[in-house]
């Protein structure tokens, strides 16, 4: 269907005044639309609200991909509709452990989509920047406390990748030809290992991070 096709659809089946110009906005993704318009256009399309969505990462794409509103997925997860959409719309996701526990499961989020979707993803990186460069012992707690993972697993996972970036900073430094180009090159590959940490935390943990196949 042409953009202007689907602009008629709106209108006609479900009273939206959208222009084609905002529907090629949301095909390129430079606006996404609302929940309303959202489940209107998977009417015009006849497909489901989710298949629009090419990779939920917030909260609300998450519970928009599964078809569940606000009432829904907040008595699912044991708290008020108000509380869960201030969180929702403003983030971080602030649930107790049963509730986080409790959103997983409807949405069907692994321990890395969790954390993104509740909005903790840099904390995340801060802490496993400091736990590479330092001593990733002291962080097993803070980082255990953060994601939903067994805490030997989060032990392993740090003493890993510690060991990588100590493995790295090495062969970086035996290299080079001077002492300039040594230290250039070691922070160099040192900012690009710790920029990756969030992904490489995940993949050492055996979680997968992001939806879809």
């Amino acid at each position: 269907m042409a953009p202007g096709h689907v602009a008629y659809g709106l209108a006609a089946q479900y009273g939206l005044r959208v222009s084609a110009e905002t529907v090629i906005a949301w095909e390129r993704g430079a606006e996404t639309p609302s929940e309303r318009e959202l489940t209107a256009l998977a009417g015009v399309l006849w497909c489901a609200p989710g298949e629009l969505l090419a990779a939920a990462s917030t909260l609300r794409e998450h519970r928009m991909t599964r078809d569940l509103s606000v009432d829904d997925l907040a008595r699912q997860v044991g708290m008020t509709a108000s509380a869960y959409l201030r969180m929702e719309e403003s983030g971080p996701w602030r649930g107790n452990e049963r509730q986080s526990a409790a959103l997983r499961e409807v949405l069907g989020l692994s321990a890395a989509q969790f954390l993104t979707a509740a909005g903790r993803d840099e904390e995340l990186a801060a802490l496993l920047r400091s736990a590479l460069t330092t001593r990733w012992q002291a962080y097993v707690r803070p980082v255990s406390k953060l994601v939903p993972l067994d805490r030997r697993l989060v032990q392993d996972v740090l003493e890993q990748l510690h060991a990588d970036y100590r493995s790295l900073m090495v062969s970086t430094l035996s290299w080079s030809s001077t002492g300039e180009e040594r230290s250039e090159a070691t922070g160099d590959a040192g900012r690009a290992f710790l920029a990756r940490a969030v992904d490489q935390f995940w993949r050492t943990a055996g979680v997968q991070r992001h939806s879809g196949p």
